[in-house]
């Protein structure tokens, strides 16, 4: 592939070519799910889009490890450091083991991943696995004097790191002037922040640790810089998440890992997705604005339809979701595999520089900062481009899905959602009133009448199922 491949940096806010650190070999960390609930429809957005990354950086031939974390402990329920661990909110609330509960969240989020066709990670890793690396990484910020204690834990104080605004461009007064809701006493700044907090003795938690500063438990940022580490080394590619990270969690992340590693970057590029919208507002749990994936199959949607959806815009515009949008994304994924597995197999002989024409479309969008709706429109062109042959557009279409993962060959399609409206359903019904009265002229009549209109008629065992077209 000669096209380079362009990527859109958050930390420079420019797009950069993209050259791997180490010759053939990306590196990428990706910020997962804390699961103390189920992963809803807008945390599968950060999945599919670090999932279109992985995709084409293997496209180019890359080796690509890619790791993914899981929070089962740490992430509390307010970024000033106030608040409950999450985890232990929820088996508080629901009297379960918090392990038990992270493993469940976790399974949900990786059956969704899949059905999703998601490329799994090369490296899953989990915080409570990995305590002893988030100390050592502590210890290390302690030894350097990057640290200060109080009541409640060791803190991360960023006067000590003059880079502490470059990512997301704080002002660094304006929070001083205003401290943060929920913030804790005695920090010495709002955007100081918990590396380690102290367990207190009267309250009975779940998960808990023995460190050099006492018993408790790691904050929410130190994890992913220790385990990122650990797995990608010192200094690594791409670094994925959601736009709501940059200005707390990836600005954290970057203070305390550049402070206790002493590079500069830590991370070559950035790169942030951004939000699904409901009516207007961020899909949240706290909102209780969301879907999950197996909402979107019990309306009778495919899930790869959705993939679909999400593909129909860039990763960095917000994504409006309403039912009749993700609805239109299941009838026009229906569509575009129909199309493609209704191609013959033959050969593509002599068609070689219309393919090349095509397949450069293709790439270029997708070397453009991983444009999927361009890409997508190029693949839905191909799909019904009579001067090409059945062969050549099956050949194309082939190509194409190594990168939009919709299984467009293979995927095998039950029976389409079923369209509403109240006028030909009363006809349909009329229909199957009039053979269960094996009054057969009617209803042959009806059907015909339906058919004229361009409605075609299916009797299956669960009853008649209508469509246009």
């Amino acid at each position: 592939m000669t096209t380079e491949l362009r990527l859109f940096n958050s930390r420079t806010r420019r797009k950069e070519r993209f050259e791997p650190l180490e010759a053939g070999h990306a590196r990428i960390y990706s910020c997962g799910p804390t699961v103390y609930s189920a992963q809803h429809i807008g945390n599968m957005r950060a999945n599919v889009f670090a999932d279109l990354l992985n995709r084409a950086l293997r496209a180019r031939g890359l080796r690509v490890t890619h790791v993914i974390n899981v929070t089962d402990v740490g992430h509390l329920t307010d970024d000033g450091d106030a608040g409950d661990d999450k985890m232990e909110l929820a088996a508080q609330k629901t009297g379960r083991r918090a392990g038990d509960i992270a493993a469940e969240f976790t399974k949900q989020w990786l059956d969704d991943r899949e059905r999703l066709n998601c490329l799994p990670p090369d490296v899953l890793c989990k915080a409570t696995e990995h305590i002893a690396e988030q100390i050592a990484m502590i210890e290390t910020l302690e030894a350097k004097g990057a640290t200060y204690r109080i009541a409640d834990g060791i803190y991360f104080d960023v006067s000590k790191f003059p880079r502490y605004t470059a990512l997301a461009r704080l002002d660094l007064e304006q929070q001083q002037g205003g401290k943060r809701i929920g913030d804790v006493d005695d920090k010495r700044h709002p955007a100081d922040f918990a590396l380690w907090k102290f367990a207190d003795p009267a309250v009975r938690r779940q998960q808990e640790w023995d460190s050099p500063w006492g018993r408790g438990f790691p904050g929410w940022h130190i994890e992913c810089s220790a385990m990122s580490t650990r797995y990608l080394g010192d200094h690594f590619d791409i670094h994925t998440g959601g736009v709501e990270h940059l200005t707390v969690h990836h600005t954290n992340e970057i203070a305390q890992s550049e402070m206790a590693l002493g590079v500069e970057p830590w991370v070559n590029i950035w790169m942030h997705q951004d939000w699904l919208v409901f009516g207007g507002e961020k899909m949240a749990k706290s909102k209780g604005n969301i879907y999950v994936v197996q909402d979107l199959v019990d309306m009778g949607l495919l899930p790869l339809a959705f993939r679909y959806f999400l593909l129909q815009a860039h990763y960095r515009k917000q994504q409006n979701v309403a039912d009749e949008g993700l609805r239109a994304a299941d009838t026009g994924y229906r569509r575009l595999v129909a199309q493609a597995q209704s191609l013959a197999g033959e050969p593509a002989e002599g068609e070689a520089p219309a393919m090349e024409a095509a397949r450069t479309v293709f790439w270029d969008a997708v070397n453009d900062d991983l444009n999927a709706p361009r890409a997508l429109a190029a693949a839905s062109q191909v799909a019904g481009d009579e001067t090409l042959s059945p062969g050549a557009r099956r050949h194309l279409l082939t190509e194409y899905d190594r990168w939009l993962g919709l299984d467009l060959l293979t995927a095998e399609l039950p029976q389409a959602i079923q369209e509403a409206d109240p006028r030909i359903d009363g006809r349909v019904a009329a229909r199957q009133a009039a053979r269960a009265a094996k009054d057969w002229a009617e209803a042959d009549r009806l059907r015909d009448e339906l058919a004229a209109e361009g409605i075609t008629i299916e009797d299956t065992p669960d009853g008649p199922i209508w469509r246009r077209g």
